[in-house]
């Protein structure tokens, strides 16, 4: 057996052993006070769960507490990463063991193995697991629950393990479905929800300068597009839409033919351009739905950047090599299907670019992850998006906690939307309609992208009016400087909007108006920015409430009447922009 390194700090020479980042001691600190065989970790992505998983390891095979190592990962390219890690620490890995294959050299402590391949022979991981004393690693143990034979699985595989480490970064699902030696507790409401051992969120990696700040940027723009049945429909992103036009609006917008992507992705560029300036080998990354639309926005990258992008798909063999040679070198762009979306690392990722229509909280955590990696003070990761309300929801929620909660319960007692909002929910998280959805034909015909705002922290940065791309009211964000503390963002962003706002009162003095009062816009103009300025304020609303978005807008239309804000009038829609501005002051005092 390889020697291990130091098997704790304090008996180490001095100067020998790694240091850990605070959390990481504290959590090694409450494992070993109380040894137990499960202990689940909750930190958020870049903060550092691979290197405490690997240090505990240490610890429990110096103590001889444990003989052998067993790592669970989600994909191929995450054991490879996971044996590189535990190299560095001392413990050699091996990568290629698949169960059932007998045993392995004894120049190894443990092996590697993925989710898939514990569910192919869970009976042959379960021999190996109960002859030695054997630490179980389960990395994004959500994976765990992905299907009822992967957990199954999983739980008779390692049922007889000594110790079993569970490690994640994303949000958990509600479920039916309970995740294999997680523990779950009664929450407020006597909903059994997930119980971590030790949890760093967002927040607190943020705080202690461990993760970068995220800047959103959120486009718009009108689009069109042919149905099925012939019928041409017409509509802008960011506006009140149902959720299968939602979904051919983006689908839309995402095609690689029209103007809405190659604006963005020219946008992604000035940033990351921007961002360069101060970080020499800064690189972007462009999630993509499926692989026709990953090269054609390579194409496109190259005919904005003059340099090639790396693309990555997921069924070829070299894609964990084309990942690593990207991390190690400085070139601009790499353009991924799902690949680089859960655990891959490449810590210098910037820029990013939502470019798929797989809209979900935890692929979106599992994504923003791979941009908040930091490796110095000052860093700033932005993300670009299109303007749909769940991801803008996800966007201004992102420091929140989420514990996986079984059979999650809807009461109306005291909530007059609490029917409403169980319907929404329900109607939000049929897939069914939405999948038969992306299968049926369909053409877009045209699309156009527009600057909507900036999203950090919660709260939404923007110009009045529509801001058109390549403007310099765009410029205004995509120039912010790429080394930045935290408070230095939000005052930069404060500052810009401020100042863009004091230029342009003077045009409407004396005699002469500005160009772009009501007066002199045409009435679709007048009515979109209405309806943004009221999407805008119950956005601002439900990150000061929580109150969903829908509940929101039902509640506007039972105060003010009228119909929907998509076909409302515009005196209809300026009293609810009106009223809600009236909630807001009365909420305040």
């Amino acid at each position: 057996m390889t020697s291990l390194g130091p098997a704790w700090p304090e008996r180490a020479a001095w100067g020998t052993a790694p240091s850990l980042r605070a959390w990481q001691s504290a959590a090694l600190a409450d494992y070993l006070a109380r040894t137990p065989r499960d202990f689940l970790a909750v930190a958020t992505p870049g903060a550092g769960k691979t290197t405490f998983a690997l240090t505990v390891a240490a610890e429990l095979l110096g103590r001889r507490l444990v003989d052998r190592l067993i790592i669970v990962a989600p994909t191929e390219h995450l054991k490879m990463q996971w044996a590189e890690a535990a190299a560095r620490a001392g413990l050699p890995i091996d990568p290629t063991y698949s169960a059932g294959s007998g045993k392995i050299s004894s120049d190894y402590v443990g092996v590697a193995v993925t989710y898939a391949g514990v569910g192919v022979n869970p009976l042959a991981m379960r021999i190996r697991t109960e002859r030695f004393k054997t630490l179980v690693i389960l990395d994004e143990i959500h994976h765990a629950g992905d299907s009822m034979s992967w957990g199954e699985g999983v739980r008779e595989a390692f049922e007889p393990a000594a110790r079993r480490l569970a490690l994640t970064g994303t949000p958990f699902r509600s479920d039916i479905n309970p995740i294999p030696f997680v523990t779950y507790a009664p929450g407020e409401d006597g909903v059994p929800t997930s119980v971590a051992d030790y949890t760093y969120g967002y927040a607190e990696a943020l705080s202690d300068h461990v993760v970068r700040p995220v800047l959103f940027l959120a486009y718009s723009g009108q689009m069109s597009w042919r149905t099925r049945a012939g019928d041409e429909v017409a509509a802008s992103l960011g506006e009140p839409l149902t959720k299968d036009m939602t979904s051919q609006a983006l689908r839309t917008a995402l095609d690689p033919q029209g103007a809405w992507i190659p604006s963005v992705l020219a946008a992604a560029d000035k940033r990351l351009s921007e961002v360069r300036r101060h970080v020499p080998d800064a690189g972007g990354l462009v999630i993509a739905s499926d692989q026709d639309s990953a090269r054609a926005y390579a194409k496109l990258l190259k005919q904005i950047s003059g340099e090639s992008a790396t693309v990555v798909l997921s069924d070829e063999k070299a894609s964990s090599k084309k990942i690593s040679a990207f991390s190690e070198g400085d070139s601009r762009w790499m353009v991924a299907v799902r690949m680089v979306s859960e655990g891959v690392d490449v810590p210098r990722l910037a820029v990013g670019v939502w470019a798929t229509t797989t809209s979900t909280p935890l692929f979106f955590a599992q994504a923003v992850g791979r941009f908040v990696r930091a490796r110095k003070r000052g860093e700033i990761a932005s993300v670009f998006l299109p303007s749909v309300p769940n991801l803008l929801s996800f966007a201004g929620e992102l420091e929140a906690q989420r514990d996986h909660v079984l059979k999650r319960k809807v009461s109306s007692d005291g909530d007059i939307f609490a029917a409403e909002e169980d319907l929404m929910n329900q109607a939000n998280q049929g897939d069914g309609a939405s999948d038969e959805l992306e299968m049926m034909p369909f053409e877009a015909l045209g699309s156009e992208a527009r600057f909507d705002h900036a999203l950090y922290d919660g709260a939404q940065f923007g110009h009045e009016g529509e801001v058109h791309v390549g403007s310099e009211e765009e410029m205004d964000f995509l120039g912010i400087p790429g080394l930045l503390e935290p408070d230095q963002v939000s005052a930069l962003l404060q500052q810009r909007q401020a100042d863009r706002r004091r230029t342009r009162r003077p045009e409407s003095s004396g005699t002469e108006r500005a160009a772009d009062t009501v007066a002199e816009v045409t009435t679709h103009e007048h009515l979109g920015l209405l309806r943004r300025e009221l999407n805008s304020l119950v956005a601002s609303w439900h990150h000061r409430t929580g109150q969903a978005h829908g509940i929101t807008h039902a509640a506007l239309r039972k105060e003010c009447g009228g119909p929907a804000a998509a076909v409302a009038n515009g005196d209809q829609l300026q009293k609810r922009i009106d009223r809600i501005r009236e909630w807001a002051v009365r909420k305040t005092s």
